[in-house]
């Protein structure tokens, strides 16, 4: 919203375009039934205002104000963001079985349900792409029937760990990411390099044990403007 206090110069007689003294309040202001009334506290002083050479009163008593007002285009709908903390079996297991002669490059888990949402671990046993064969590469990704629609953003804090068969050395690495419509995955390129993984984590049978165990899920509603 500008505000304006209209100076003038040689009102009648003058050619010279009017002058204007401008401010304006950049900030949003919502009128309501509680707060009718919105405006400056401070816009020029009143020496300043009544000085006859500032040209701001006229004619012997006049002075003229305007305002220029924007109204934004409403909201089409109400978003309502939650989190649920308390979250029914938090946890997701997955035992990838002869590690050591997988040859695909991407290998997909099992579909589960955490927090109202559904999701996949994606495991690359050779690294993701642009790697060189070192490292393994783990992600946690929307199922393909559960993405965020294209307004919608899920927000998902877990731990994403590998198990050490022993249970004296996960890896863990913390995920707190939002889950969109464009970026439906994250997790870690570099997870854990292969020889490490050859040496300390693959069990008597050659399985790689996976486990995510989620905190948070956020959930998102959105509720039309009538």
């Amino acid at each position: 919203m500008s505000v304006g206090i209209f100076r003038r110069t040689n009102v009648v007689y003058s050619d010279e375009p009017t002058v204007y003294f401008i401010c304006s309040d950049v900030e949003v202001n919502r009128f309501n039934a509680l707060k009718t009334v919105w405006g400056l506290q401070q816009v020029l002083s009143s020496d300043s205002f009544n000085n006859p050479e500032s040209g701001y009163v006229f004619e012997g008593d006049q002075c003229e104000f305007g305002v220029d007002v924007i109204v934004p285009s409403p909201r089409s709908n109400w978003e309502i963001l939650s989190f649920n903390e308390k979250l029914r079996n938090p946890k997701f297991s997955w035992s990838v079985k002869k590690f050591s002669q997988l040859k695909e490059d991407k290998y997909i888990s099992n579909t589960f349900s955490v927090g109202a949402r559904k999701w996949v671990l994606w495991l690359y046993p050779k690294g993701g792409s642009g790697e060189d064969g070192k490292w393994l590469s783990l992600y946690l990704q929307s199922a393909d029937s559960d993405k965020p629609k294209a307004d919608e953003k899920i927000l998902a804090q877990a731990n994403l760990r590998v198990l050490d068969p022993l249970g004296s050395n996960h890896i863990e690495v913390k995920l707190n990411n939002w889950h969109v419509e464009q970026n439906l995955g994250w997790g870690r390129t570099r997870f854990l390099s292969l020889a490490e993984l050859r040496k300390v984590y693959l069990d008597k049978e050659d399985a790689l044990k996976v486990e995510i165990e989620f905190e948070v899920v956020s959930s998102t509603k959105y509720y039309p403007i009538i």
